[in-house]
């Protein structure tokens, strides 16, 4: 029996690591096709063997630093109850200093940036990869070069326009496709290794250190190309709560880090023999009679790195939602076994415009690599920032051990940051523009919820002298109950007040709703529900959810029952004060630019009933002007 138990944990275990090789490995795993390429034939660098040692031993080391111990080893135990990704730090690093007003606020400023660079990210990952990937057209056959852009538009189309059937039936291949890809790069690696085997000396870091000596400059700004070898790492962590921690370090340590250096050695010992090579050294090592089907399978890879990328852009969307940072939008669940694939179509649209713009824009996957750092090593640099905080604050490191794990991360991340915004006016701004725009639209949503929330407190009456005077002055009492949505259950809701004033009447029970989204992907049973009697049939009940969970109030309300609050959903009916943002400059709060963005986004936001998922035949929606 024991046998049987630990054989079905195995079977687990490598399922569980074949998919997150397609899943989380993709964009990590697409990097070749353009890295060595961009790092060796910018800024007046030759490949010359000292270079190509150079930057080899650049790119091995910072795979080993950057990827397995930074991320797979360190990142990776700040779990937030299992979930990863930035939002997701940001929201432990935040509950780390409860007691800490002003760093908490902080926290949140790196944390909104860092998600906003994400998207950046989003943009440029699928557009930099189907390019690189469609290129190899060029060495195929350069009389289709002009083509390589107007099909990279069309494959990016499709992959766009295919997000809302979901990835449900996709997703089992991609596993599959992916391992494929691993193999044949490794054996292409292997192939031309074994022809120049001398190749493998530039494991040696001081290969890397000679490089900093001899080429100075031009060797700083190689780091900004060999930060594209890293691409993708982000994505170990944030796909950790689909798949959990072993499975994505042992498909990385047994499996995608061996196939990678395999193949940049492989490139490299191109290089050293056949230096023209450079202007695409990936389908250079390729036979020419397998060069059609491997730009196939390159153009399957791609699409996959960037089917992962798009569906972070969703999920972290719907955590943003969760935690008050953006607008609230449609989601749609493309499957009913797996809650966390899902798809946000205002995000997609944008998302496909942007992509669009930047394949248009740039036209090469060398001229986007300029772009592509930025977004990569400000999101990394963050991630940094906020796992030291939980270390200390968390975990309960020394002052000591944070300062020397601070400063080896942050040098590293720093310098890899300071190569790529030499690129910014070769391309860097445009991640730089568009993480900014998402910046303002996060911090402007946030602030603005706050301003109507303490326009709602100070314009409210106190709920326990109301209710103790319904209590001297009895009106008519009518079957059923009334839940009355409210940000502050210590005042009287503006819907409870209209429908007392208008239709003269009052529920036989009144029950005053908060809910509370948590700082934890998923809330606790015990912590759920929280129920407070006011006295003469009113209630206050406070539903917490968890950033990851989908607020559902009719399922949460069928579960007071067993903590002695029944409901009968046909006779409940849900009243909401639906508010009006007025913009009015002599109010303090923000400037008026943005106060009239966040009531614009206020109009569009998907109604707080449809986010909750009330139904709409029980609802009461009444009107209630707001300025801020």
């Amino acid at each position: 029996m024991h046998g049987t138990n630990e054989t079905e944990t195995r079977r687990r275990l490598a399922a569980l690591a074949l998919g997150a090789i397609g899943v989380v490995y993709g964009d990590i795993g697409t990097s070749p096709l353009y890295t060595l390429q961009t790092t060796l034939s910018h800024d007046g660098m030759r490949p010359t063997p000292e270079s190509i040692y150079g930057v080899l031993s650049l790119i091995f080391w910072a795979q080993i630093v950057v990827v397995s111990l930074k991320y797979v080893v360190f990142i990776m135990r700040a779990d937030n109850k299992g979930e990863g990704g930035i939002m997701a730090l940001m929201a432990l690093a935040q509950r780390s200093v409860r007691e800490q007003p002003k760093l908490r606020w902080v926290l949140a400023i790196l944390g909104i940036f860092g998600a906003s660079l994400f998207y950046g990210d989003g943009v440029i990952t699928p557009a930099i990869s189907v390019l690189s990937a469609v290129e190899g057209v060029k060495v195929a056959a350069p009389g289709l070069a002009h083509w390589v852009v107007p099909v990279t538009a069309v494959i990016l189309f499709f992959l766009f326009a295919m997000q809302r059937h979901g990835t449900a039936r996709v997703g089992n291949v991609f596993g599959p496709v992916m391992v494929v890809w691993f193999i044949v790069i490794a054996l292409l690696g292997i192939h031309l290794i074994a022809k120049n085997p001398q190749v493998l000396w530039a494991i040696n870091p001081m290969h890397g250190v000679r490089f900093f000596f001899t080429h100075g400059m031009q060797a700083f700004i190689a780091l900004g190309g060999v930060v594209l070898a890293l691409t993708g790492a982000e994505a170990l962590y944030a796909d950790m709560g689909h798949f959990g921690k072993r499975p994505i370090r042992l498909a990385w340590f047994s499996f995608v880090l061996p196939a990678l250096v395999l193949n940049y050695f492989g490139q490299g010992a191109l290089l050293l023999a056949h230096p023209e090579a450079i202007d695409n050294p990936f389908f250079k090592m390729v036979p020419q009679v397998l060069l059609y089907p491997m730009i196939g399978l390159a153009c399957i890879a791609t699409v996959i790195a960037s089917q992962a990328v798009i569906s972070g852009a969703f999920s972290m969307t719907r955590e943003a939602m969760s935690l008050g940072y953006s607008m609230r939008m449609q989601v749609v669940h493309t499957s009913r076994e797996m809650s966390g694939q899902i798809f946000v179509p205002w995000v997609n649209s944008f998302l496909l415009v942007m992509v669009l713009v930047a394949v248009f824009g740039f036209r090469s996957s060398d001229s986007l690599s300029a772009a592509y750092g930025i977004a990569v090593t400000g999101t990394m640099t963050i991630t940094t920032m906020l796992a030291l905080v939980v270390a200390r604050h968390q975990w309960g490191w020394s002052r000591f051990a944070v300062i020397v794990a601070g400063v080896l991360l942050l040098t590293i991340d720093l310098s890899f940051l300071g190569a790529n915004l030499i690129k910014v006016e070769y391309g860097g701004w445009f991640p730089l523009v568009l993480g900014l725009g998402v910046f303002v639209l996060m911090t402007t949503w946030r602030r603005g919820r706050e301003l109507v929330v303490r326009e709602i407190k100070q314009g409210g009456l106190a709920l326990a002298p109301f209710i103790a005077n319904i209590s001297e002055h009895p009106p008519l009492r009518v079957p059923g109950t009334a839940v009355f949505l409210t940000a502050n259950q210590n005042s009287v809701p503006h819907a409870l007040l209209h429908n007392l004033k208008h239709n003269k009447v009052l529920h036989e029970r009144n029950v005053m709703l908060t809910v509370d989204m948590l700082e934890t992907p998923v809330a606790d049973p015990g912590e759920r529900i929280h129920i407070t009697a006011m006295g003469n049939e009113f209630f206050g009940l406070e539903l917490r959810f968890g950033f990851a969970e989908d607020p559902n109030i009719p399922l949460a309300l069928s579960l007071c029952s067993s903590a002695g609050m029944p409901f009968d959903l046909m006779d409940t009916t849900f009243f909401l004060s639906r508010e009006n943002i007025v913009a009015d400059k002599r109010r303090p709060g923000m400037v008026l630019w943005r106060d009239k963005l966040f009531a614009f986004m206020a109009r569009n936001a998907v109604p707080a009933t449809a986010f909750f998922q009330i139904p709409g035949n029980r609802l009461i929606e009444l009107g209630a002007q707001v300025e801020i």
